[in-house]
């Protein structure tokens, strides 16, 4: 089924045939990187559903679905900003059970599995484990926070930077979860801290592919990058 055409349908085809320019045929891993509230999901849905509009066979997944258990999350504090920068997310079993074996399906005829997710955060514990196979020409398309850590950064083919403001992005995670929507608020001061680790050190901005200004849903501009 086709999107309708829109401005952000059209973006997301332009981004499409960004990729395949660059990548005709085998397994593509795409990343969809901003802050919290920047629209990742919707985003990287969006994108994966245009691939699927060509007929590619396309996976999603969520670093969120890749999350350390609650006690290690707080290692360092339950307001520490370099714990939710830092101690968030399992990036080895990311890699072990979904990134390294998508790609080794490509020299295997396809018949390597791989989870799109290990760990259900609400329950604080793993899900159980659902392998699947894709063919040898095969999309996958990751959204979450912090995917341009610098261990991170090779393992993506081509990534997008989602860029809003702090007050945009809180404003529409008071929406979504009830949260003040001042991004100063002492209730925020993990997740923006955090981010400002992550911004400083990582440089997302210089890492992505494209940067897409996203601060108008119905109305993405690309803005930076190639």
């Amino acid at each position: 089924m086709r999107l309708p055409v829109t401005p952000t349908t059209t973006l997301w085809r332009e981004l499409r045939e960004r990729v395949r320019r660059r990548y005709r045929a085998g397994r593509v891993v795409v990343a969809v990187d901003g802050l919290d509230g920047a629209g990742k999901t919707v985003f990287a849905d969006g994108l994966a559903e245009v691939f699927a509009e060509t007929g590619d066979a396309v996976f999603r997944a969520s670093i969120d679905g890749f999350h350390r258990p609650r006690a290690q999350r707080y290692l360092r504090g339950r307001r520490s900003p370099e714990g939710f920068y830092r101690d968030s997310y399992d990036y080895a079993t990311f890699r072990r059970v979904l990134l390294d074996p998508f790609r080794d399906g490509a020299q295997t005829g396809g018949t390597t599995g791989f989870q799109l997710a290990a760990f259900d955060v609400a329950r604080d514990a793993p899900v159980e484990s659902q392998w699947v196979t894709a063919p040898l020409d095969a999309v996958l398309v990751v959204d979450g926070i912090f995917l341009h850590r610098p261990e991170l950064q090779d393992l993506w083919d081509w990534s997008v930077w989602l860029d809003v403001p702090f007050e945009t992005s809180y404003a529409r995670l008071a929406l979504r979860d009830g949260s003040d929507p001042d991004p100063e608020a002492e209730a925020n001061a993990r997740y923006r801290k955090g981010q400002e680790i992550y911004l400083r050190e990582a440089r997302p901005r210089e890492a992505a592919s494209v940067i897409v200004d996203n601060s108008d849903l119905a109305h993405p501009r690309i803005v930076g990058r190639s």
